[in-house]
């Protein structure tokens, strides 16, 4: 098959995929809202960070209070909610669709551009051998050496972040599976690697028993973002590092997540799986996490002299635009070397182009992040 011919079979799969209709997860709530994004400008008064809204017909009574929850009271029907920050106004409307509800549903709505709250990134994608670790492990330590408080949460039962960082196998130690199942907080798991401003939530392999052990849980999605929580202020940025499947693990970082980081390699079955994701994300973003985006797609293990290689690329730029980083992790003996002496690249070789590369990755999510903050708070 001629070039021209492999690249337009490749959009037409990820196109097909992309808007194909496979069931959402399951989940045990009778009741949940649809959600999607539209832009309204509102002037209020900075002074107020919660807004209570009764809505009926478009009736709306903002009462000033002091918390972060928004409580939404409404008859069946569409409620427009305007949101803005503590600091600056934000011009933001949630369009929420709500059928067959309670009166009263509960939305902890977390804004993206509050300088007062960290920005939580989740590594996902459920095919594996793609480099989810590496990156994770890699992409949080750059981000520590730039001297940002960086928090690396392990959330596969495999625990090789954990190992890859020098925490050997330890069933005593406190744990992601600890903090899902509620038997401690955040803050109580932490530990320190020796990255002066980065440091981790460790797994364990019985963390593969919460997938079963949350299934009758009360907010089983919701655990990972309300465990987190306490920890958003500590943080500039919260990467959590996904296990290779689209399970309940993979579904409360999500919902815990601002956004989700893709990493692929350059090969045609990629495309495939990315297309999944991208669709379990729309999901998510209806079901549990409206403010749920895609930070952007890192092609990893990349060989830029291979055909495919470049075809794959210019097919993902196409596809995903600027959401798809300049930056990408070629293949690199060092950097498959660094985990087996529990260090990431940075400490192990700096000089490497691994290294390189996950600097100038950390950099352009360093940047974004900026411009989006400065570009928040221009809007008010």
């Amino acid at each position: 098959m001629s070039k021209e011919g492999r690249g337009a079979t490749m959009t037409l799969r990820i196109r097909q995929a992309r808007h194909s209709k496979k069931s959402p997860p399951r989940t045990s709530r009778s009741c949940l809202p649809q959600a999607g994004l539209g832009l309204f400008f509102w002037a209020a008064s900075p002074h107020c960070s919660t807004w209570n809204i009764a809505g009926r017909s478009g009736q709306f009574t903002p009462i000033t209070a002091a918390c972060s929850t928004w409580n939404i009271r409404s008859q069946c029907g569409t409620i427009f909610l305007t949101s803005f920050c503590t600091k600056f106004l934000l011009t933001m409307q949630f369009i929420i669709a709500i059928e067959n509800c309670p009166a009263l549903i509960s939305l902890q709505l977390r804004l993206l551009q509050n300088n007062l709250m960290g920005r939580v990134i989740a590594v996902a994608n459920q095919k594996g051998g793609v480099g989810k670790t590496t990156t994770s492990i890699n992409l949080a330590s750059s981000l520590a050496a730039a001297e940002v408080n960086t928090l690396l949460v392990d959330c596969d039962p495999q625990s090789n972040t954990s190992s890859g960082l020098g925490f050997a196998r330890d069933p005593e130690r406190l744990s992601t599976y600890h903090l899902l199942m509620g038997a401690c907080n955040a803050e109580e798991a932490l530990q320190k690697p020796e990255l002066e401003q980065l440091w981790v939530l460790p797994s364990h392999k019985n963390l593969i028993g919460a997938n079963l052990e949350l299934v009758d849980a009360e907010r089983r999605e919701f655990r990972m973002r309300d465990a987190l929580a306490p920890l958003r202020e500590r943080f500039q940025f919260i990467v959590l590092d996904c296990p290779p499947a689209l399970d309940l693990l993979t579904l409360n970082a999500l919902v815990a997540a601002d956004s989700v980081l893709i990493p692929m390699q350059a090969e045609y079955f990629a495309l495939e799986g990315i297309s999944e994701l991208l669709d379990t994300v729309d999901r998510i973003r209806q079901s549990f996490n409206p403010l749920l985006e895609v930070e952007g797609v890192v092609l990893t293990m990349f060989d830029e002299r291979t055909n495919l290689a470049q075809q794959v690329a210019t097919e993902l730029r196409k596809y995903f635009g600027k959401k798809l980083f300049r930056t990408s992790i070629p293949r690199n003996v060092r950097l498959a070397e660094a985990p087996s002496h529990g260090k990431p690249i940075l400490t192990y070789d700096i000089r490497s182009r691994g290294a390189e590369s996950y600097i100038k990755l950390a950099k352009e999510i360093l940047d974004r992040d900026h411009a989006n903050r400065q570009s928040a708070q221009g809007l008010g």
